[in-house]
């Protein structure tokens, strides 16, 4: 039940964004809930790939680099779903940034929903 709830909320965010940022599109209501989906799953395949073959550029970035492997992994889920646009690369950072802030807001109010 956790798990829907969390993909409910990602897509939630994704809409918002979508609706906020002119450079990203989602089509249907369907395609976020698929877009939450899918990149949830290239955040647990692909993404630990990408940070152990980039770990020494990381490393030399402090970190920051990592924020271009949320890019690409955005940029991957455009390329894998269709009705899913992200115009460039810079929307994609900008996206996957307010993606995690949002995503950590929405999550948070599901924590204090439990507790009470």
């Amino acid at each position: 039940m956790k798990l829907i709830l969390r993909i409910l909320l990602s897509a939630l965010a994704v809409v918002i964004l979508s609706k906020i940022l002119p450079g990203v599109r989602v089509d249907t209501y369907t395609t976020a809930i698929i877009v939450a989906i899918v990149l949830s799953l290239l955040n647990f395949i692909v993404k630990p790939i990408l940070v152990i073959l980039t770990l020494p550029v990381t490393i030399l970035t402090f970190g920051l680099f990592l924020l271009i492997i949320n890019a690409l992994i955005i940029l991957l889920a455009d390329n894998l779903i269709s009705g899913f646009t992200v115009n460039s690369i810079w929307w994609a950072l900008l996206f996957s940034l307010l993606l995690s802030f949002l995503q950590s807001i929405l999550f948070s109010l599901l924590k204090e929903d439990k507790k009470s």
